[in-house]
Parts: C-alpha cells; structure tokens; sequence
C-alpha cells in the first residue's frame, strides 16, 4: 500500500503535534457557561418541503453573540415518541444539504437536524465583528483577535446547542440521541461530543479540524486548509509567531476536545486522504477514551467510502 502518511502501526499511538493551550479547559468550560445562559428563542416554522409521514420545519435558535441559527429539522409522524434522534453537520463552506437525504433517517424511526454553520452556505446568521483578517476561510477567522472569538468556536458551540435543543424536543429521547458527518461535519461530530457529553454515539466521517500543525508540517496546508498557508504568508512570512499561532489554534483543535468525549464512537478512515491527513484523524481518535472503534479504507482517501453508510446506520441502529 503507498504510504502519503505514517504507517498504521504509527498512526495507532500517534497524539498529535499542534500545541495545547494551558488554559484550555477553563476556556471551554467558559464558553459552555456562556452558550447555557442564552435564551434560544426557538422557532419552528413549517418548509416549503414536504413528504409523505414526516413532518419538515426550519428551525431557528439564537446562539452564541446572538447569531440567529438554523437547522433543517425533520420527524417522522408515525414513530413511537419518544424516539431517537441523529443531529448532521454537513462538510465545509456547504450546507445542511437537501431534506430528500435525510429521509432515510426518518424512514428508520429517527428525528433529523442538520445544522447550517455560520456564514457558509447555509441560512445561519454570522455575526462578524472581528479584528483581523477574514479572508480564505473560517479556520483562521478570529486569529487575531481574542480565542473567544475564534468562529469555529462559535460554530463549535452551535454544535453541542442543537444537540442539546434536540434532547429537548417532546418527541425525542434526551437518551437516544447521536451525531454523524464528514469532514468538517466529522470535525464538528466529535466537538458536539466533547461538548455535550449526554450524546449517545457519534459517528465523524475523516474529521477536518485536527492537528493543524501537523498539516502544515506535511506541506498539506492546501484545499481545505490552504488558509493556513494564505495567513502565515500574509501576516508571519519568516514564522516569528509560530508557536503562538498554532497554540491559538489549539482551542479550536478537535483532537484536545477528544478527551471530553463520553459518547460511544465510530470514526471512518481512508489512509489515502490528502485533504484530512490520517495522523490528524488518528491524534484526535487516539485521544478518545470512551468506548470506541475505527473503520479504516486503506485505498481510499477523501471521497465516497462504499459501504460507510450502511455501518453508520447500522451503528446509529444501537440508539
């Protein structure tokens, strides 16, 4: 097998190599003490969308800095209540996709919400406001300005808010609910887990959001990561603040919230990802130490895995 990354063995007790900031805890600790005081205001309003035995509404919440959010919400009408529920966070600069994919959610007896990040391609508000620059991509919005206002912060905090939300749906068991997505939504599956420790099973897709410095060591800060590249040559060329922008960073590193995970886990891995390098997926994995499991495709790489939905599903089917 041609090797773009560490060797298996390797990759196994892999732990990352993007610095940890000493205060991170009290900073996410923080930050969920923030996110908890909000009034959600949520409103249901019916979609335009509509199919046979599901009810479709576009949900709406006030998140953090008081972005209004939104999330395509859909229940199946003839499930038993309280049933379970599978919250989806979609890939990065998307949207929460079309609701005819999430009908095979409903179709099992599930509840859906997909979420909209902020200020990608979806419905959610983003608020701005920040110093710095905003230019390429989301990762490095907030950089220079204070970690709380880091937008994957934020984003990160909408994650564990709707869940929350979900858990709190008369037709939803608070006990049965799950997370799944790809790339950044498996990014963001494993920052909802951190941050909302009563999910059930979450279920990240080759997580985007991973060991930033560790990308950039493998001359892979292009594609999804190329603003890593567009910041330090516009504002470190010579790399002066390397360690303080990495360390910066590390509050939104997925593979430091690893730790916090209580939910039962099953990641999935293609060696051959240039986009997600394994070692970035693997730091965060190896981190986890609640129940877990990795399905790994040793051929392929940042695409359609065969068969992966159907483990999903199969796995979400433990709920």
């Amino acid at each position: 097998m041609p090797l773009i990354d560490k060797p298996l063995a390797e990759l196994r007790t892999y732990t990352g190599r993007n610095p940890r900031p000493a205060d991170f805890d009290s900073f996410w600790d923080t930050s969920l003490a923030e996110m908890k005081a909000l009034d959600a205001r949520v409103e249901l309003t019916p979609a335009r969308f509509t199919a046979p035995g599901v009810d479709c509404f576009d949900l709406f919440f006030t998140g953090v800095g008081g972005a209004r959010v939104h999330a395509k919400y859909l229940r199946p009408k003839s499930a038993p209540k309280p049933h379970p529920a599978v919250v989806i966070f979609h890939g990065y600069s998307g949207n929460s996709g079309d609701w005819f994919d999430k009908l095979a959610w409903t179709a099992l007896g599930y509840s859906v919400l997909a979420l909209d990040c902020r200020g990608q391609g979806g419905f959610s508000q983003d608020c701005g406001g920040v110093t710095g620059t905003t230019l390429n991509g989301h990762i490095i919005r907030g950089l220079d300005d204070t970690p709380q206002q880091l937008l994957f912060r934020q984003i990160f905090l909408d994650t564990a808010q709707l869940a929350g939300l979900a858990m709190q749906l008369p037709e939803v068991d608070p006990q049965r609910v799950g997370a799944t997505g790809g790339s950044q939504g498996g990014g963001l599956t494993l920052a909802c887990a951190a941050l909302e420790p009563r999910l059930k099973r979450a279920a990240p897709v080759f997580p985007f959001l991973c060991d930033y410095q560790r990308v950039w060591e493998m001359d892979l800060a292009t594609n999804a990561y190329t603003e890593l590249r567009t910041y330090f040559r516009q504002f470190d060329p010579r790399h002066e603040r390397e360690q303080e922008i990495f360390t910066k960073l590390g509050y939104i590193d997925c593979q430091h919230l690893a730790p916090r995970i209580r939910a039962e886990v099953l990641m999935v891995t293609g060696l051959m990802d240039q986009i997600c390098p394994p070692s970035t997926q693997f730091a965060a994995y190896n981190k986890i130490t609640a129940k877990k499991d990795m399905v790994i495709y040793p051929d392929y790489g940042h695409e359609g895995l065969p068969g992966a939905n159907d483990t999903i599903s199969a796995f979400m089917a433990g709920l």
